[in-house]
């Protein structure tokens, strides 16, 4: 045999190697059993009927009420008829004859208001530019864009009602509730979790007390507070009488019921704010508080330099929860003023539960999507621009 002819013929086939090749394809071809089947996902399937009544229960209600909110409810001959009238419903809270209940009843802008608005339009502008400028997303443009337009909304809203003295709608009421109220609360709970980390006798006994109001359902609160501020009968008209302001009625004046509906809210949640922060508090680390006080520094600078930045994460994502919660905001306002005087003390949950109760099935479903909105949008803003802030300087 020639040399060219060695090098060309095929080497012979190992029989080990065919063997183990043969095994392997008889393996990769063989069917997998049932048991095999139900062991590979066993897991899966352990948590697929909690999956399937968690998504029934919040997709089946989810389509029901946007079916709702394109719809007319009426009661007809012993039945109900459902009668599909499109954006209707938005509409006429947005534009029609619900605007004043919604967003209240503007007046016209004087130079105040104008100026305003365009220091506000300026400074929304002046964030778009400086976020295309430094580093430009297209999804994270629409997320800002969309959150400068509620909040220009808003601020809209505001000048033309609360600034200029005509009615506010349940939208801004809603807004200060969430707004005033998270903040007040936020303030007193970190107070009083700075105090409870302190060295101080009788503290276990403070936080116990402190925490107490939250283990009170909200209906239970807003009774007890609509008993304590009943001023011809409750335990403070005593009080009111040797002050001379005798039966106050603060129930007729809009930032006074307003104020009450605020005070009950914010002595049923600060205990929730005073807990978290509690455990951040007690969490710092130790050995930078001890350096502080040896090199000198006061409360207040090792607030600012050290507790602050080891607590800002959960601060931020405590309130972030709290605004959720904040803006369902019904038992208070419907127990203790039931909305009034008139509308001035009505959240948009509370909207959208009177409408129900007047057989208004569209208008409260378009109330709850429009609610829906307004929080989503506020919360994700708050989620992306404040916790996600704190957690990178951190």
């Amino acid at each position: 045999m020639s040399r060219r002819e060695a090098t060309t013929q095929p080497a012979p086939e190992n029989p080990n190697r065919m063997s183990v090749a043969a095994v392997a394809r008889t393996e990769t071809t063989t069917p997998e059993s049932r048991d095999e089947w139900l062991d590979r996902n066993s897991g899966c399937i352990m948590v697929l009927p909690a999956v399937v009544i968690l998504l029934a229960f919040a997709i089946f209600p989810l389509i029901v009420s946007t079916y709702l909110a394109l719809s007319r409810f009426a009661l007809v001959g012993g039945s109900f008829k459902l009668t599909f009238v499109g954006l209707y419903n938005f509409r006429r809270l947005l534009f029609g004859v619900q605007q004043y209940h919604l967003l209240g009843t503007f007046k016209p802008f004087d130079w105040p208001e104008w100026l305003a608005f365009g220091v506000f339009a300026a400074l929304m502008l002046a964030w778009l530019v400086r976020y295309a400028a430094r580093a430009f997303t297209v999804l994270g443009f629409v997320g800002r864009l969309i959150s400068a337009g509620l909040a220009t909304g808003l601020v809209l809203a505001w000048l033309g009602t609360l600034a200029t003295g005509a009615y506010e709608g349940t939208l801004l009421t809603t807004c200060v509730y969430v707004v005033v109220g998270v903040l007040v609360q936020f303030l007193i709970g970190l107070g009083l979790a700075l105090l409870c980390a302190q060295p101080i006798r009788a503290r276990n006994w403070f936080r116990v007390v402190f925490f107490v109001p939250l283990m009170v359902t909200p209906v239970g609160v807003a009774y007890m507070f609509r008993m304590m501020a009943d001023m011809q009968k409750g335990p403070f008209a005593p009080v009111s009488t040797a002050l001379g302001l005798g039966a106050w009625a603060w129930a007729t004046q809009a930032w006074s019921a307003r104020l009450m509906v605020l005070i009950g809210d914010t002595w049923q949640w600060t205990p929730f704010m005073f807990i978290v922060l509690l455990a951040a508090v007690e969490n710092q680390p130790r050995d930078q508080l001890e350096a502080a006080r040896m090199d000198g520094a006061d409360a207040f600078q090792i607030f600012r330099d050290i507790t602050w930045p080891a607590i800002a994460p959960v601060a931020a994502t405590v309130v972030l929860i709290r605004l959720i919660e904040a803006f369902k905001i019904i038992d208070m306002p419907n127990v203790l003023t039931a909305g009034g005087p008139g509308l001035a003390t009505e959240s948009l949950t509370l909207h959208a539960f009177i409408a129900w109760r007047t057989q208004d099935l569209g208008g409260s479903a378009a109330v709850g999507y429009l609610l829906l909105f307004v929080s989503t949008i506020t919360c994700v803003s708050f989620f992306n621009y404040v916790v996600r802030w704190t957690r990178r300087h951190q």
